[in-house]
């Protein structure tokens, strides 16, 4: 990532959920269809991502379940927190997508949201399950990791 782009990305929201329940593979960025709530409510950091996932629809990616609260400062105007959101990809980025989720049984878990050039995008990764055990395994290197870093250090 070149200094440029790094700084002209802002971290609304991470799913470390994702991180430690899928094993993520492709990554794909893309823009969300927003109403002007939604998009104040982002602002103030007012979104979560955790139990979310995308899903292909009549060729065309949505986003369910993610939790945008409402603006504090809204009049009359209001959106559904939880309502599905369209997200926007290339078509050969989404044909590409329909093969690895029908074929490979693979889902769609939105990793995080951020702002590029003021507009929001969501990063999109193509995941697959961890096991109960594949979940120990990764806490245990965590550990094994962090000890020896902490050897390192002291040493």
């Amino acid at each position: 990532m070149t200094p440029e782009a790094s700084d002209s990305e802002k971290l609304i929201a991470d799913n470390r959920k994702a991180r430690h329940d899928y094993k993520l593979f492709d990554t794909y960025e893309a823009g969300i269809v927003l109403l002007g709530t939604e998009v104040k409510a982002i602002r103030e950091g007012r979104v979560n991502l955790r139990d979310s996932y995308g899903r292909l629809e009549k060729g065309e990616l949505f986003l369910y379940n993610v939790h945008i609260s409402p603006y504090s400062h809204r009049g009359y105007a209001d959106h559904e927190p939880l309502r599905r959101r369209k997200l926007l990809l290339n078509k050969r980025e989404i044909r590409k997508l329909v093969g690895k989720v029908v074929e490979r049984g693979m889902t769609l878990v939105p990793v995080r949201m951020y702002f590029k050039r003021g507009r929001v995008k969501v990063a999109i990764s193509l995941a697959k399950g961890k096991r109960d055990y594949d979940k120990r395994e990764t806490v245990r290197a965590r550990d094994a990791d962090r000890e020896a870093r902490a050897a390192i250090k002291n040493q």
